[in-house]
């Protein structure tokens, strides 16, 4: 391959790395072209492209890509660039795999990680993304239902005791209320008391005053007696 061919073959390979969310590296020794071909296929349907690449191009362009992966760039090696799930993608490779024992997944890379040949297959035994978000969407939905569950019964029961209380409250009243009439009749009691009080005191009053005016007069004829023998000595004089 002249040069300037390899030059651009490197950087659209770098461009692919990239442009991906995972790789996944596969030996394809053995396999026919149509085989490549319906792995191809089955890949596409997880937006994921398969390439076979020399090992000398795949190593310069992952490495100016920052990649380090030249362990798994040993023997015949073809690339799956995966743009969606690599999950999917690694289920796809794994279930060729079994029609076409020569198709071999050696390890890949995905979230700055280097995936060795068992990593990548047990990547294929995890669920697909869309199953895990089904199912996070499910437990999302059963907590929301809970918490609406929870914030409809906590005013319910608010209410509840809210009217209990209401209904405590009549009850409670009527024993105030008859607490307060016993006071109202001392209060009375008391009132009739002090104005029957004045009235025998006035009686008395009046009385007091005769008795001062009939005392006046016995107090004037007393001085009057002791005047007249004296006035009869200086005549005699």
């Amino acid at each position: 391959m002249p040069r300037t061919e390899k030059l651009e073959r490197v950087a659209e390979l770098k461009r692919q790395i990239e442009g991906s969310n995972a790789l996944l590296l596969t030996e394809y020794r053995g396999l026919t072209v149509s085989e490549i071909t319906t792995l191809r296929r089955s890949l596409r349907d997880a937006d994921a492209s398969f390439a076979v690449v020399k090992n000398t191009l795949m190593q310069r362009a992952a490495a100016e890509a920052g990649l380090e992966i030249a362990d798994l760039l040993t023997g015949p090696s073809a690339v799956a660039f995966v743009g969606g799930d690599a999950v999917t993608a690694a289920k796809q490779i794994k279930s060729v795999a079994k029609q076409f024992p020569s198709l071999v997944l050696k390890g890949g890379f995905m979230d700055g990680q280097v995936l060795s040949a068992d990593d990548a297959n047990r990547l294929a035994d995890l669920e697909s993304r869309e199953v895990m978000l089904s199912k996070i969407a499910g437990l999302l939905k059963g907590e929301m239902s809970r918490a609406a569950s929870m914030f409809v019964s906590v005013p319910s029961r608010f209410l509840s005791l809210l009217e209990a209380f209401q209904e405590r409250l009549p009850g409670e009243a009527a024993p105030a209320s008859e607490d307060v009439t016993p006071d109202a009749d001392q209060a009375s009691a008391s009132a009739t008391d002090d104005t029957a009080a004045e009235a025998t005191e006035a009686p008395q009053a009046e009385g007091a005053d005769a008795e001062a005016t009939e005392a006046a007069p016995d107090t004037a004829s007393e001085a009057g007696q002791d005047e007249a023998p004296q006035e009869g000595q200086e005549g005699k004089g």
